[in-house]
């Protein structure tokens, strides 16, 4: 089997192996000629950059580079990148990477013609149309993790690197024009990165699945995003040039994305303020978190998980699910608290308070307050 395909949901997808190389008919469909290229400081010197730098310039596309990306991008990569776009004469944006390039990568191109500070647009109310859409210029998203699914959304997540607090920008012209999905690009990635990928993937579909808010469509990509992530993540972990699990990893990365339009939930609001705080990663904070919050949503979703357990192969319904995400954790060396990660205990009243102003409160099945935050937080270090 090679999963190939020409997709228009949510935005025009070039999903297969080898995709990479139509690179330069992306740019012609997205009315790009001068690309920038960003992508983070790891993948920049790596085979697969030069590779989509070199297709670039044999197409007369040249071979522009931003690399100044953190682990988790924040405002003042963000103005370097903006400053590298304006000095180039650049006209769209190659985002490149995992989530911190991509996620970078589309905030250079929404940001390079605004005049307003990038805050100002943080995904509140209406706050989105404060830009001017017109200065927007198209982006196009080439993923090399299958985890964030940053290539199929309408926003990034950006850190301020003063107070550490983790903000959603979004704007419907950040959705990137094109994407290309080539599994080929994850097939070198550390089998640590490679677990913590997926499990934010699944970490996506789960809490989407469990979120109140109605969205039948995205509640069925979710299902189907959580089976994909459990029948090919153990094989993409353990054998890394699995071309077959890899393309399913991808699927289920951009469909996680997608289906959390319904909502996200304690988990993404507990790993947005570790990760700022400490530097985590964030799809295995997420895992780390999830049994947790797991047990307080249980009186909320125990019916739909054990409806949804036999599809997933996992006996037991709820119950069944629950033990199965420990047992799926453990089988990728996840670390079973955050204190393993670094986490301390001292910044809990932060973390609390950062957590409440998270946006993702609002999709959880059980009303988030101070009180089951800090027992969460202290179940989860």
């Amino acid at each position: 089997m090679s999963p190939t395909g020409n997709w228009s949901y949510p935005t025009a997808i070039r999903f297969g192996a080898g995709r990479l190389a139509e690179l330069p008919d992306a740019c012609a469909a997205a009315g790009i000629s001068r690309p920038l290229l960003v992508t983070d400081r790891g993948l920049a010197p790596l085979e697969i950059t030069t590779r989509a730098l070199d297709i670039l310039e044999g197409a007369g596309l040249g071979r522009a580079l931003f690399a100044e990306v953190d682990p988790n991008p924040n405002e003042v990569n963000l103005a370097a990148g903006v400053e590298a776009f304006r000095a180039g004469g650049h006209d769209g944006v190659i985002a490149f990477g995992g989530g911190s390039g991509l996620d970078l990568g589309k905030m250079v191109a929404f940001m390079c013609g605004q005049t307003r500070p990038i805050w100002d647009f943080e995904d509140i109310g209406d706050w989105w149309t404060r830009a001017d859409a017109s200065a927007i210029v198209p982006n196009i998203c080439v993923p090399t993790t299958a985890g964030t699914g940053s290539e199929v959304g309408r926003a990034s997540v950006i850190t301020n690197s003063e107070t550490h607090v983790k903000k959603i920008i979004f704007h419907p012209k950040v959705l990137p024009s094109v994407v290309i999905a080539d599994p080929e690009l994850t097939v070198g990635m550390p089998k640590a990165i490679t677990a913590g990928t997926g499990l934010d993937a699944f970490a996506h579909c789960v809490e989407a699945f469990s979120s109140p808010h109605y969205h039948p469509m995205s509640q069925g990509i979710a299902l189907e995003g959580m089976r994909l992530v459990i029948d090919n993540l153990p094989r993409a972990y353990a054998t890394p040039d699995d071309l077959e699990a890899r393309a399913n990893m991808m699927s289920a990365a951009a469909m996680g994305a997608t289906a959390f339009q319904k909502g996200l939930g304690a988990i993404h609001a507990m790993s947005h303020p570790v990760g700022a705080i400490w530097g985590t990663h964030h799809g295995t904070t997420n895992a780390v978190c999830m049994p947790a919050v797991l047990d307080l949503n249980a009186p909320k979703i125990r019916d739909r998980f054990d409806r949804a357990a036999p599809y997933l192969g996992i006996d037991g319904g709820y119950d069944g699910f629950r033990a199965f995400v420990q047992d799926f954790n453990d089988g990728f060396d996840i670390p079973r608290k955050l204190r393993d990660l670094g986490v301390t205990t001292d910044r809990t009243d932060d973390l609390v308070a950062m957590a409440l102003e998270d946006p993702s409160c609002g999709g959880n099945p059980v009303t988030l307050t101070a009180e089951n935050l800090r027992g969460l937080f202290d179940k989860a270090i």
